[in-house]
């Protein structure tokens, strides 16, 4: 059985940030220092290397990393692969920007389909996507192995949908609507509140901005 890796959750939402930063190192660069690659991300460059060290021993002292092999081994530790299935449920105006967003795609996750409840935009199409019932959740599931629910609905509708998809057999849901979630066992749930992040935005307008420290 393969061994699997224990990395602190706080590590862990870093590895994207350091796989982002490579796309912003010349093309023609072979390696990059802990050094660089901490400015790029704005973190230290120990905790660079302390993040790095539990992928592997991937840097070398005076050299760095090599950019290739450290994005390669990025793009495997976060299961970037192969590639993942999704599925959008809520086909408003944030789920429509969301299904036309062209990043999902270029880091590995094709949304296979969307979902909404409205009639109104049922059998809709939305970025070459045919807006599906919520009925057709359950085929759309088995049949593209969906492994990512990400909802886009009003908030009162959230938990209700993201209790489908559990019964689906998604474990990871990224959620939009501007509510908590309850938590469930072996089910990874991230939330993405915008006017949340709004109001953390205001209450540094008039104060110093400090150095984040995880």
């Amino acid at each position: 059985m393969k061994e699997i890796k224990k990395i602190p959750p706080a590590t862990v939402k870093r590895l994207p940030l350091y796989l982002q930063c490579l796309d912003q190192v010349d093309q023609d660069a072979i390696g990059i220092s802990s050094k660089k690659l901490a400015e790029i991300a704005k973190v230290n460059d120990a905790q660079v290397r302390r993040d790095l060290s539990y992928l592997g021993t991937l840097g070398t002292r005076g050299v760095g990393y090599d950019v290739s092999t450290l994005r390669n081994q990025l793009q495997l530790e976060l299961g970037l692969v192969e590639g993942w299935s999704a599925v959008i449920v809520g086909v408003g105006n944030l789920g429509s920007a969301l299904a036309h967003y062209g990043g999902f795609k270029d880091k590995g996750f094709g949304v296979v389909g969307l979902f909404d409840d409205d009639s109104k935009k049922i059998n809709s199409q939305v970025a070459g996507l045919v807006v599906k019932p919520l009925s057709d959740l359950q085929d759309y599931c088995n049949k593209f192995n969906v492994a990512i629910g990400i909802i886009a609905t009003p908030g009162e509708f959230a938990q209700s949908v993201a209790d489908e998809l559990i019964n689906c057999g998604v474990r990871s849901i990224l959620n939009f609507a501007p509510v908590l979630l309850k938590n469930v066992k072996d089910v990874q749930i991230r939330s993405v509140d915008l006017s949340q992040e709004l109001q953390i935005l205001s209450y540094y307008l008039d104060r110093p901005i400090l150095k984040a420290v995880d």
